[in-house]
């Protein structure tokens, strides 16, 4: 059984990845300067929100599973469907995501040991670049317009280290705890040693002005801030592992928001940190990069080499062990999914041999190795927040309404206060969508358009909870 401490633990391990290695130095570039400190901290508080509905949910099913599985059991098969194509976009993406950080990181190693990698294979042959006379009703022009050509052929790192870790978890390698436990511990030395050396090289005048004054929507100021909350919610992807352990813990009631709020503390005070020392020691404007802590130890003179090699082997040990978890999960909801009938069988072939969901796994290997291949960090982590956003958005609301539709139900955690606590979840993953570009947003509708279309196409009528009602109803 777990305790508080166990579960704090859990929670750091989970979340310390590819926000704070990749995503960081970028969202100071282009959104919010130094002030990206504030973006962490209301970030943060989204999470706690969202956190404590995800406990009840987790609590209430007495099995380990994701949003889907709650979800399914509590509010139905569309609701869980919905979540269930959300989750694809947040898993899908996100390996792609840290496959591209990882890629800037092994370049940038390689370079240090002489090794140089033309630049037309490791980077995106595309970028967007939203048209200035675009209007946010207008789809087709935020969806399909402003693509520009980099010149790059593809960023063939990041798609090898994807189809590596294909491979691996086709024939069903497993993390274990303890190498696990060490790559936490190696991620963790990295940042708290960056921190410990970087502040002797803090020129305070990269600080001023701490909010840059604002250049347009959601360009620096604080509507910058706010967008820049939004595209490092990234960062904070994996604390809703905490509440997956619910079942294990010695007292919910009690551990549960210690190990939820506990390891958000520290890891948004790690984060704060990292981002003072991070614009502190470089001007925000040139960490627009795919690795910017390592631009910012590139830096601190030739006497620092060591501590470059250093950090550049934790960062992509770190980022490889998030790339392998994020695959790792993506073809087990696949899996669920069809198991449940909403998406065809072939999701839930098992390897006679591997006992691995292959089919599945190889499919998602493929798509996320063309993404990662194909485009820019900045907009898939993009994707990636605002559609976790959405998915705790939901589960937030369905904590709300379920403890009027169904209040008798066992509830091992109950969110304290949930009349506020909730909708204040809602809220705020709403207020943060609505700071990311509006092409965000219509990848993010044309996204969800699709996978309704699927559902009733296709989901609906092969649902196993469909035919057996209508079995019922027969007889």
């Amino acid at each position: 059984m777990l305790g508080p401490v166990n579960l704090t633990s859990l929670g750091i391990g989970a979340i310390i990845g590819a926000g704070i290695f990749v995503l960081t130095g970028q969202a100071a570039a282009k959104y919010a300067g130094p002030a990206i400190v504030y973006s962490f901290i209301l970030a943060g508080l989204v999470c706690a929100f969202a956190g404590l509905c995800y406990a009840e949910f987790a609590s209430m099913i007495p099995i380990s599973g994701s949003a889907y599985t709650y979800g399914y059991a509590t509010l139905g098969e569309f609701v869980a469907w919905i979540i269930g194509w959300d989750l694809i976009l947040e898993y899908l993406f996100a390996a792609s995501t840290v496959a591209v950080g990882w890629s800037g990181y092994v370049v940038s190693f390689l370079k240090d040991l002489g090794v140089v990698i033309p630049a037309a294979f490791t980077y995106a042959p595309y970028n967007h670049v939203t048209p200035p006379d675009a209007q946010w009703w207008n789809l087709w022009q935020l969806f399909a317009k402003g693509w520009v050509s980099t010149g790059a052929v593809l960023n063939v790192p990041a798609m090898l280290i994807v189809g590596v870790i294909t491979i691996l978890l086709v024939i069903g390698i497993k993390e274990s705890a303890n190498f696990n436990n060490v790559i936490v511990a190696l991620k963790l030395a990295v940042i708290l040693t960056f921190i410990g050396v970087g502040v002797a090289y803090i020129n305070k005048g990269n600080w001023h002005p701490f909010v840059p004054p604002a250049i347009g929507p959601g360009e620096f100021g604080w509507s910058g801030v706010l967008r820049a909350a939004g595209v490092i919610f990234f960062a904070y992807i994996g604390f809703d592992a905490v509440s997956t352990a619910a079942q294990e813990a010695k007292n919910p009631q009690r551990d549960m928001p210690i190990g939820l709020l506990g390891s958000l503390a520290v890891c948004t005070v790690l984060y704060i940190t990292v981002s003072l020392v991070l614009t502190g020691i470089v001007n925000y404007k040139q960490l627009n990069v795919s690795a910017p802590i390592a631009v910012a130890i590139s830096t601190l003179g030739p006497s620092l080499a060591w501590l470059e090699y250093f950090i550049k082997i934790g960062a992509i040990a770190g980022l490889s062990s998030v790339i392998l978890v994020m695959m790792l999960g993506q073809p087990r909801i696949f899996y669920t999914m069809s198991k449940d009938g909403l998406l065809p069988p072939i999701f839930s072939a098992v390897h006679p041999k591997f006992r691995t969901p292959w089919i599945a796994q190889i499919l998602t290997g493929a798509v996320a190795m063309v993404v990662a291949g194909l485009f820019p960090i900045g907009l898939l982590g993009e994707l990636v927040s605002i559609g976790t956003l959405l998915a705790f958005a939901i589960v937030c609301a369905g904590v709300f309404v379920l403890r009027f539709t169904d209040p008798q139900i066992h509830r091992p955690f109950r969110v304290p206060a949930f009349w506020l606590v909730a909708p204040l979840g809602v809220g705020f993953c709403i207020f943060l969508m609505a700071g990311l570009p509006a092409d965000t947003w219509a990848r993010l509708i044309v996204w969800m358009a699709i996978g309704i279309g699927i559902y009733f196409f296709y989901g609906r009528r092969h649902s196993k909870v469909q035919q057996r009602a209508a079995q019922t109803s027969r007889n």
